[in-house]
Formats: C-alpha cells, structure tokens, sequence
C-alpha cells in the first residue's frame, strides 16, 4: 500500500510506508477490539455544559505567558510571540458537523479576541488535534506558519492550500522567530483520518525554546517504558512548563499504549525535570470512558503520592491564564492563576 502523504526513506520509526513507535507496544486496534469497547457499555455520562469565563489576551507578551483554551489547543505567549498549540475552535472534534464527540466547555479565548498568531503547532492529524476549519479560519485572519510532522503538511494543504508550513521529523528545528525555536520531538502515538492511512502521518510533540523560556508541548501520548521521556530531559534539558495529556485514558486495556492515566503523566513529569506542568486534554470533548472529573482527582492523587507540591502540577481549565517567570538554569516559578 502507498503512503498518501508523505515518501522518504525507512528510519526508525518509519518503515517506507507506516511510522510507528519503535520498541513500544502497537497502537494498532481491530475493529473487533473497538466493538467489544463500545458495546462494554462502561461510558460515564457527563455534562452537556459546563460554564467557562473567557480570557481576553494582551496583544503581545514577554514573559511567559500561557492560557488554556480547552482540549489540547493553548495559547503560548513568549518573546513577543504567539504561539497555538493544535488550534480547535469548532463545535465538535469530528470530520462531520452533525455527529461525533461535541463541545462540553466553550473555548477558553473567543476567537475574535485572539492577538495575532504567529505560528501553530501541531502535534498530529487525529480530529481532536487537527481542525480543519479551524485552520481555514486562522489563514484567513492570521496567516500563522504551521508547524507540523511529516506527512500533516499534505493533508492540511489539500484544504488549506496557501497556508505556510514547515514540515519536520523526529529531530526538526523550525525557527519561529528571533532566538526562538520548535524542536520536533517523539511522542507515543499514532495517527489516522480515515480507514485507509493509519500511521501514514508521524506524530509528535513540540520542545519550544525562547530567550524567555522553554515549554514542552507533549502533544498526544502513552508513557510506554518511559525512554521516550528520559531521552527528550537528556536531549534538551528540563523544560521550564511542560503541558502534558491527562485525560481520555478508560478502559485502559485499549487506552493504555497511546493515552496516559494521571499517574502516568505525573511520573512524565518526573522522567522530563519540569519545573511546572500543566493537564491538558481532558474536559471538553467526552472521547473515552472516564468521567469528565477523574482526570482532576487522578492527578491529585499522584501528586499527593509522587510528594509534589500542588502548584507543581495543575490541571488547567478553558480561561484560565497562567503567567511564569523563567531566570537562571531555565528553573520556572508559577507566579500566578487566574480565571
């Protein structure tokens, strides 16, 4: 079968035609397993609205500044840059407006109250992480430069063909402005649009490093046997703030090589330094079996037992703003949280 988006020689994470996660467990999933999962009936029901207070950001920041819009999508101030992390703004995480996970909390930043946006970071091309019309709606007012996995500039060109995008592997540098830089770093995952591409698109996360900061952009993952963790500390060093997934983790007999629990986020946190991490990925879009609320006490409870402090961290929620101050070896102190 032939790769619809990308060709490149074999390495060790692409095999000529699929990427994979070398030395992890296959993310693969039949149609069998995916039917014993929804017919389980084991989904919790969750709100079909819960309030958010929106933000309104300054136009430009120098400090470090980062504020949750809801899902995987945040808005990173730095430098004076601004910076989105897989940008959804669209009612329902789905390739269809009709159907498919919906909107429990509304974005954290109205649209129209976004400063401009200087680059989008992408993490990988399932729905809830590469919006479409969101991308449509960012080039029409912004014209950002995407900043993507092998593979994502494809598909997102097939929609959006005039959007600027660098594409990169496991390893890329793409510069974003004057002493700022995305490092393209491996993730635990996988990828698929449809039936017929799966793993045709590579995954990852993004390593952001600026005169002001460094913020590591976890994207979506597994924790796997943890190297792929301990490898990005050895590599780049402890992040100053690393947003890390912490939801849409249940059952984890099928959740469990390409999600991690809480626990496994907290010891994520551990294997990278962070000096601060924030959740991400839980609470707006019902994907998985969970509550919408376990993910906070999940991670309480391994925070509690790791023996870190509350503020080192937190799960954030649409609206809220976190502001960090950065000096010395890159050590970050969370000075604020508002909402």
């Amino acid at each position: 079968m032939k790769n619809r988006y990308y060709t490149g020689p074999a390495s060790d994470h692409f095999d000529g035609t699929r990427f994979f996660n070398p030395n992890q467990a296959t993310t693969d999933r039949s149609f069998g397993e995916l039917l014993r999962w929804q017919l389980a009936g084991g989904k919790a029901a969750w709100p079909k609205e819960v309030a958010v207070t929106p933000a309104t950001p300054e136009a430009r920041v120098e400090q470090l500044r980062i504020t949750m819009v809801g899902h995987a999508t945040l808005l990173i101030q730095v430098s004076g840059l601004n910076l989105l992390t897989d940008p959804l703004w669209s009612d329902r995480a789905s390739p269809v407006r009709f159907a498919g996970p919906k909107r429990v909390t509304a974005p954290g930043i109205a649209f129209e109250a976004l400063p401009p946006i200087d680059a989008v970071l992408l993490s990988h091309n399932h729905y809830d992480h590469l919006d479409i019309a969101t991308l449509r709606r960012l080039q029409a007012v912004h014209q950002p430069l995407l900043v993507a996995p092998l593979g994502n500039d494809a598909i997102v060109r097939q929609s959006v063909p005039d959007m600027r995008i660098a594409a990169g592997d496991w390893g890329g540098r793409v510069t974003l402005g004057e002493g700022a830089y995305s490092d393209l770093v491996p993730a635990i995952h996988w990828s698929a649009r449809g039936l017929g591409d799966r793993r045709m698109a590579l995954w990852a996360g993004h390593m952001i490093r600026t005169t002001r900061g460094q913020v590591w952009f976890a994207g979506d993952t597994a924790y796997g046997d943890g190297a792929t963790f301990t490898g990005i500390r050895r590599d780049f060093g402890a992040p100053d703030v690393a947003l890390i997934p912490i939801g849409a983790y249940e059952p984890r007999w099928f959740m469990a090589a390409q999600h991690a629990n809480p626990a496994e986020a907290v010891q994520i946190h551990r294997d990278v330094g962070a000096k601060r991490s924030l959740g991400i990925h839980w609470g707006t879009f019902q994907l998985t079996d969970e509550p919408r609320e376990a993910p906070l006490v999940g991670l309480g409870e391994a925070r509690a037992a790791a023996g870190l402090e509350t503020q080192a961290f937190v799960a954030a929620a649409p609206g809220q703003v976190f502001d960090f101050e950065a000096w010395g070896d890159r050590a970050a102190r969370l000075v604020q949280l508002g909402g």
